[in-house]
């Protein structure tokens, strides 16, 4: 279980007066009520009943630090958006958010620090985590351990004995969202320790990018317990991967040939990329989709219009009428057509949380300095925003602050009290563009 002493104590060191606060642009409820800024009769947040098997929160102390990142309006359970927008499209995801990749800027949300399981939208955090330490040319060899995975749940069909390059297992786990692909990466990562050493990098590097409400259990996403994510965090780490010029060519690429494996009889074949969203939105360039009973369905998609990349990421969503892909893309449409400098918040860079955390005094003059976004990066480049004042570890606390700390606790013990303890589901193919996990 991770412990957030350290940033429950940065959350006590940041008390301030409400006029150093940022003010939210504009913040829904899960009522439906009308919002400033929003036309009446807005969607509420969310719009669907919630799924029958409920995740299972994180530790109540997580709260009031880790729902702060990015900024004081994106600390709220319903929609954030900024002045004047118009109303989001209606979806049924119960959490989602829209930022610019190169700008850091967040465009909108919905619960934007909610919880929620991430299933195969995970791999996105194993990829950020073992893009930089795995030779794509180098030739390895499939276990029977990778190949442990959950009858039915989705695999690319790489064999046991077989010898493959590191990159074919990429593509595999990025077109096919393979979980024997996943164990393998994972363990080829994980130095001595194997598999379960790629899971601690991944909570690692979850922490060093400031994604504070990622846990992560299986380097697959297939469901475990304490396993979970915000749609914010899925941001932070699908901006990270996005930065990585091998992840944006994998995650782009069509189609590709798993080799065969003659020594074991095994004929090559060929794969397809499960995003639907690259075949049928202009200027997509890649995501990741998911599925679980447990987690419903996720999705992680980006595109680019005139020079400005965007990703959008969503959780807990339905598909009674449009899949998740479908649901990404109506979001992307509303998010390019705000201003360039509409924000509610930002994406925190690689290490700031940590730098922040060694120095509260400097964590609270940033928060008194407002929401600064840094430099754009150059669009295609994945560039990271330059350094300007930060409110990443701005805490929504105002003068009362105590009181809102003690009451965000109490409601968070209620919440954990009713709901079941984590399940670890088994993944199910679906007809959603993807198989899941």
């Amino acid at each position: 279980m991770r412990t957030w002493g350290p940033f429950a104590a940065l959350a006590a060191a940041l008390l301030v007066p409400a006029s150093m606060l940022p003010t939210p642009a504009t913040a829904g409820t899960r009522t439906g009520a009308s919002v400033r800024g929003l036309p009446a009769g807005a969607p509420p947040c969310p719009n669907v009943p919630p799924a029958a098997t409920r995740p299972p929160q994180p530790p109540p102390a997580a709260g009031p630090a880790a729902r702060a990142v990015g900024g004081a309006a994106l600390a709220t359970t319903g929609l954030v958006l900024p002045p004047a927008a118009p109303a989001p499209p209606a979806v049924t995801a119960t959490s989602w958010v829209v930022a610019d990749l190169d700008t850091g800027a967040v465009l909108g949300g919905c619960g934007p620090h909610e919880y929620g399981v991430p299933a195969s939208v995970q791999k996105l955090l194993l990829a950020a985590t073992m893009l930089p330490r795995l030779d794509p040319d180098r030739e390895v060899t499939v276990t029977d351990e990778d190949l442990d995975i959950e009858p039915g749940s989705s695999a690319v069909g790489l064999a046991a004995g077989g010898r493959y390059r590191v990159e074919t297992i990429w593509l595999g786990l990025l077109l096919k969202s393979g979980n024997e692909a996943a164990n393998a990466l994972a363990r080829l990562g994980g130095g001595p320790d194997g598999k379960a050493g790629g899971v601690r990098a991944m909570n690692e590097e979850a922490r060093r990018l400031g994604a504070l409400q990622t846990h992560a259990v299986t380097p697959s996403g297939l469901d475990g317990p304490g396993q979970f994510t915000s749609a914010y965090d899925l941001a932070l780490i699908a901006r990270a991967c996005f930065a990585d010029p091998a992840f944006r060519r994998y995650t782009a690429t069509r189609t590709a040939q798993v080799p065969a494996q003659p020594a074991l009889r095994e004929k090559a074949f060929q794969i397809q990329n499960d995003n639907m969203l690259l075949d049928h939105y202009p200027g997509a360039i890649g995501g990741k989709t998911g599925f679980t009973d447990l987690a419903r369905h996720t999705y992680v998609g980006a595109a680019e219009r005139g020079g400005r990349r965007l990703v959008v990421t969503l959780l807990g969503a339905e598909i009674p009428r449009q899949r998740g892909w479908q649901q990404g893309a109506a979001l992307l449409d509303w998010g390019f057509g705000l201003p360039r400098d509409a924000a509610v918040g930002r994406l925190v860079g690689p290490g700031e949380l940590d730098r922040a955390t060694a120095s509260p005094a400097a964590a609270a003059s940033a928060l008194a300095g407002g929401a600064g976004l840094g430099g754009a990066g150059t669009s295609g480049t994945g560039a990271w925003p330059g350094a300007g004042p930060s409110v990443a570890v701005g805490v929504v606390l105002l003068a009362g602050g105590g009181v809102l700390l003690a009451r965000r606790r109490r409601h968070a013990a209620a919440l954990a009290a009713t709901l079941p303890g984590a399940t670890g589901g088994a993944d199910e193919p679906v007809d959603d563009g993807a198989g899941s996990g």
